[in-house]
């Protein structure tokens, strides 16, 4: 389970690394624009993501 969990978060972080190295312009561009959001708006997003991974794993089991 442990070895999972290490391998889930591993690949999360692989994943989230991707972006800023392939296009670094973009990117930035894109957590500019993510700074001048309102915070429920960040927060419906982060619940959002919550949800949609919570149904994934639902779905795998």
């Amino acid at each position: 389970m442990a070895d999972t969990l290490i391998m889930a978060l591993a690949l999360a972080l692989i994943i989230e690394g991707l972006i800023p190295a392939l296009f670094p312009n973009k990117w930035r561009n894109y957590v500019l624009k993510l700074a001048q959001e309102s915070t429920s708006s960040i927060r419906n997003i982060g619940v959002g993501l919550i949800i949609l991974g919570a149904f994934i794993l639902w779905l795998l089991q």
